[in-house]
């Protein structure tokens, strides 16, 4: 799998592209357990995957980022975001969130030891490029920096700079984890879709007033779909 990481075919070439993203996913049929008011049955996992697929396809083309690599030992979603061009790392260490994110980043930098790494939300399924680009380059200026969530107590970003530890602390109140652990927030208004991450319907609700990507509008039922899915940008 790292051999793939090294020969990656869709990696954004541009100098200017220093960041590989690690995306963690768990199996689909346990993500998003929160929504199963909103959206219960086979409706959950289906959703799950589309919003990773938004914004694994929105971050791919982010002009700052270098490669995606997802964590996830889900089969369904590893053909799927790998199509989309990011690179699959089974999740070896089975042990959570953090430590999937942890081993995401060592599997990044066994091939690119000097990349910046950001671990990312993937349930951002109104993720926009050019915000994540705007994140990303604040958060350049940092060795190891943060992008609370909209409701300011989560993490949906969080970053390291070449040869900075990762050291992940997302789950619950990790705004507050990450800030006691030396990363610096980061103080950018105008990103709401690189905050927007989906746990409920109201969640939702915001995500669809921002805009989804086409994974998302097609996965909705039919009268709560967004009439025009945001398009994605190249």
């Amino acid at each position: 799998m790292d051999g793939e990481l090294a020969t990656n075919p869709t990696a954004n070439t541009d100098p200017a592209a220093r960041w590989s993203l690690v995306v963690p996913l768990k199996p689909l049929v346990r993500a998003k357990s929160r929504l199963m008011a909103a959206a219960g049955g086979p409706l959950r996992p289906r959703l799950a995957l589309a919003f990773a697929q938004d914004t694994v396809a929105a971050a791919l083309t982010c002009p700052v980022v270098w490669d995606v690599a997802v964590v996830t030992d889900d089969p369904l979603a590893g053909a799927e975001l790998s199509a989309l061009g990011a690179r699959i790392v089974p999740d070896l260490p089975a042990a959570g969130l953090n430590a999937a994110l942890s081993h995401g980043a060592a599997a990044v930098r066994a091939v690119r030891p000097d990349a910046a790494v950001a671990a990312l939300n993937a349930d951002l399924p109104a993720l926009r490029p050019a915000e994540l680009a705007r994140v990303l380059t604040c958060a350049a200026g940092f060795p190891r920096a943060f992008l609370t969530d909209a409701a300011g107590i989560g993490t949906t970003l969080l970053t390291a700079g070449p040869g900075v530890e990762l050291r992940p602390a997302f789950g619950g109140r990790s705004r507050d984890r990450h800030s006691a652990s030396g990363a610096v927030e980061i103080p950018l208004d105008g990103v709401d879709s690189v905050r927007q991450d989906v746990d409920t319907g109201d969640d939702l609700a915001v995500a669809l007033a921002l805009g989804v990507g086409p994974w998302t509008s097609a996965s909705l039922p039919p009268g709560a779909r967004t009439p025009e899915p945001r398009a994605l940008e190249h």
